[in-house]
């Protein structure tokens, strides 16, 4: 991996999740037939942008921003886990294909709940540190 500065969301585990369920979400609905294709592709799009709004945000530098991007991809996610209930439901993706992508997002939205609270308590606290963002997001997006 390139180094430098703004390129340290990479080493995120939060975001690597997330690159994880957009590939897993990719499998899935990429077998769905032409007329869903709209809601295969909707599905794909909610899951690509948490990974990208993690980036976003973790490039702006600033921690309002980064924070309001982090509450941006669990937007993203919560319409993509909606999706699932409804296409679960719907017949459109079997209970394994649920079941698989769920955990995947469950894991991702405590990860991301997790670092927003973090970043909200070093604002609180005044303690933000640009240069220490990867330490930090990842000494708290730990899975007990």
């Amino acid at each position: 991996m390139k180094k430098n500065k703004n390129r340290g969301y990479q080493k995120l585990r939060v975001w690597n999740d997330a690159i994880k369920y957009y590939n897993d979400t990719c499998k899935v609905f990429r077998k769905f037939p032409y007329d869903l294709k709209r809601v295969a592709n909707q599905a794909i799009a909610s899951s690509d942008s948490v990974h990208r709004n993690i980036s976003e945000g973790y490039c702006r530098r600033s921690i309002k921003e980064y924070l309001n991007f982090l509450n941006i991809a669990l937007a993203s996610l919560g319409e993509s886990v909606s999706g699932l209930y409804a296409y679960r439901k719907a017949g459109q993706i079997t209970k394994e294909e649920f079941q698989h992508l769920d955990e995947l997002a469950y894991k991702l939205e405590n990860g991301l709940l997790k670092l927003v609270k973090s970043l909200e308590n070093k604002r609180e606290r005044g303690d933000w540190v640009d240069h220490l963002m990867t330490k930090e997001s990842n000494t708290i997006y730990k899975i007990k």
